[in-house]
């Protein structure tokens, strides 16, 4: 069985022993239980929370600011859950790792995007949430004179999932609306508070003392490559190819293109120490197009060793071989496959579809265009940035006709894409003819783009330009909240969960923090993972649907504006909005986590 399988069937035993206990009066009186969820409540805390209240002027004129954001955040939270859930069941999007029931559950390691090895600073700063949200709470029902019943945690197994301090509801109703939309606001409010913090310190010192390593990153290797032949490993940084220093991702690239034989020796930076290796290349096929007209043929983790009878250890002299013959043959594992050599390409609704007898969704090998020879993707994606919006290109294509390419040639008018760009209309696959290959096995890991996304540059890498600093700010934390899941919302194969391990060896601690050593990524976590929960927490705890404070303010919100009304029902039509709105709310949180999979 899987993890996720395991943790079901020990929260299912865990939730039997639970409700044992109980039926058997074995548990204290301070111990209760919601279904599985044990609670564990205190009278401990209410001297200090007196404290903390005294100043009572500064606490309204705080809840008053928190109760406009909070409201601002329950309409656009409304307004977007909604929009999300019809657009779902208008076009259900293709099921992705989000929506898998063991990543809707928040624990680390059962969850793919919250790795184990930040279990702790995850945790930590789901703590700092809770008892910042309660706390809030808790201040402002002394701030607002209202009785404090209990406090105490709530624990799903031994997890924290919550925390609470219970009002006592006789105080609480006594209470004006006003009062009680201030409580309820407070903990949403000390949730954002604390984001902001979190990543004030975190985009400014801590980030600013994190630098990224010389070298090239390696964040995987292909099985079966030169690279894992020669025990390059995930986490190894490469800093000399031949002798020659390494400086980044795309340095190596060109470093290597440079050596023409089949040996290169490389020097690796492991756990802070180099190592010399000589790697032998050889042309590893590391993925196959579908509709790729060497499909048949051909399979993901074979090599290819001759093109056109010439043995070949590079994609250069792959090129160089293929590009001499539109229909080639190449050798792998010593059977001959042959077929079309250019850049495959599938069509769109655009101009080559429209212009020729070839529809959308056709699939075809561009060989050539004007005459200039196209070998790969790189060559078509290259030609194509040349021309301009109504220029005619002539187009020679192999199309697949019941399982034989024949050759074609057809002129086509490039139309605008909408940003000025001339296209064709075609969505290019990788490689050759479909064909992506490595001669040199690994799988380069973006840390330059993780360290600015970390340090609060969003907006300068994806939005273009800036818009000063609060906007920076914003947008920064934005692109942190997508850090987790960065595979599926950026183009960049990796997810970011901090610096863990075998990825901190792609960056430097640098300046007045450097004496710290990698006690400075330890905080970048703390402060990443405080800030992402308490952000996360804040707009949940919005959604204005009961038992969420988003769902009492909603109450005290419609109470107020149904007592203006001419009626005697006042009760049943507020009863009869936050009902509706609830149940909206929570239709629209099920289909988008589990619509993708019921409706595509």
């Amino acid at each position: 069985m899987n993890t996720f399988v395991w943790v079901l069937v020990g929260l299912f035993i865990y939730w039997v022993a639970l409700i044992g206990l109980r039926d058997r009066g074995l548990l204290p009186s301070y111990i209760g239980t919601q279904g599985p969820v044990l609670t564990l409540h205190t009278q401990k805390g209410k001297e200090l929370i007196e404290r903390l209240a005294r100043p009572k002027r500064f606490w309204r004129a705080w809840g008053n600011f928190g109760l406009g954001i909070a409201l601002v955040v329950m309409v656009g939270t409304f307004l977007l859950l909604v929009v999300q859930a019809i657009i779902v069941v208008q076009n259900p999007p293709e099921p992705t790792a989000v929506t898998q029931p063991r990543n809707v559950l928040v624990i680390p390691g059962v969850n793919q995007f919250l790795p184990l090895s930040v279990a702790p600073e995850i945790l930590f700063g789901l703590l700092i949430g809770l008892v910042v949200h309660e706390g809030g709470h808790g201040i402002f029902c002394r701030v607002e004179d209202i009785e404090i019943r209990s406090m105490g945690l709530a624990l799903l197994a031994f997890l924290p999932v919550g925390a609470f301090v219970e009002p006592d509801e006789e105080s609480r109703r006594d209470a004006d609306r006003g009062s009680q939309s201030r409580m309820f606001a407070a903990g949403v409010t000390n949730n954002f508070a604390i984001t902001v913090i979190a990543f004030l310190l975190l985009f400014g010192p801590v980030m600013g003392a994190i630098s990224v390593a010389s070298g090239a990153a390696v964040g995987g290797v292909f099985p079966g490559s030169a690279a894992d032949n020669a025990n390059i490993q995930r986490g190894d940084r490469i800093v000399a190819v031949n002798g020659t220093d390494v400086t980044s991702n795309g340095d190596l690239h060109g470093k290597l293109a440079d050596v023409q034989g089949r040996s290169v020796d490389v020097t690796v930076n492991r756990d802070g120490k180099e190592h010399q290796t000589t790697i032998r290349r050889s042309l590893l096929i590391t993925g196959v197009a579908q509709a790729s007209p060497f499909a048949s043929g051909v399979d993901k983790g074979e090599s290819i060793s001759k093109a056109n009878g010439t043995s070949v250890y590079t994609e250069k002299a792959l090129d160089r071989e293929l590009g001499g013959k539109k229909v080639a043959t190449m050798t792998l594992n010593g059977s001959k496959v042959s077929g079309p050599i250019g850049g495959l390409s599938t069509l769109q609704d655009g101009p080559l579809s429209k212009q020729t007898n070839l529809k959308t969704g056709d699939t075809v090998v561009i060989t050539a265009m004007d005459g200039e020879r196209i070998t790969n993707s790189t060559d078509l994606s290259s030609t194509l940035g040349g021309y301009n919006v109504g220029q005619t290109a002539t187009v020679e294509a192999y199309v697949n006709d019941s399982g034989r390419y024949t050759r074609h040639t057809y002129d086509v008018t490039l139309k605008d894409n909408g940003d000025g760009k001339a296209i064709v209309g075609i969505l290019v696959s990788p490689g050759v003819s479909g064909i992506s290959t490595s001669s040199f096995g690994t799988q380069l890991y973006p840390a330059g783009v993780f360290h600015d996304l970390m340090g609060g540059q969003f907006i300068s890498m994806f939005g273009g330009g800036s818009g000063g600093p609060v906007t920076t700010f914003l947008f920064g934390i934005v692109g942190t909240l997508l850090l987790p899941f960065a595979s599926l919302s950026m183009p960049v194969g990796y997810n970011f969960a901090g610096f863990v391990g075998w990825n901190s060896n792609f960056y430097a601690v640098q300046g007045p923090l450097s004496s710290f050593g990698g006690g400075v990524f330890l905080l970048a976590n703390v402060l990443f993972w405080t800030g992402w929960i308490n952000l996360n927490l804040g707009f949940f705890n919005c959604i204005p649907a009961f038992p969420l404070d988003g769902g009492h303010i909603l109450r005290m919100g419609a109470e107020a504006i149904v007592s203006r009304l001419p009626t005697d029902q006042g009760r049943q039509v507020t009863t009869m909005i936050t009902t509706t709105v609830g149940l909206v709310m929570l239709v629209s949180l099920l289909l988008m986590v589990f619509g993708p999979r019921l409706l595509s």
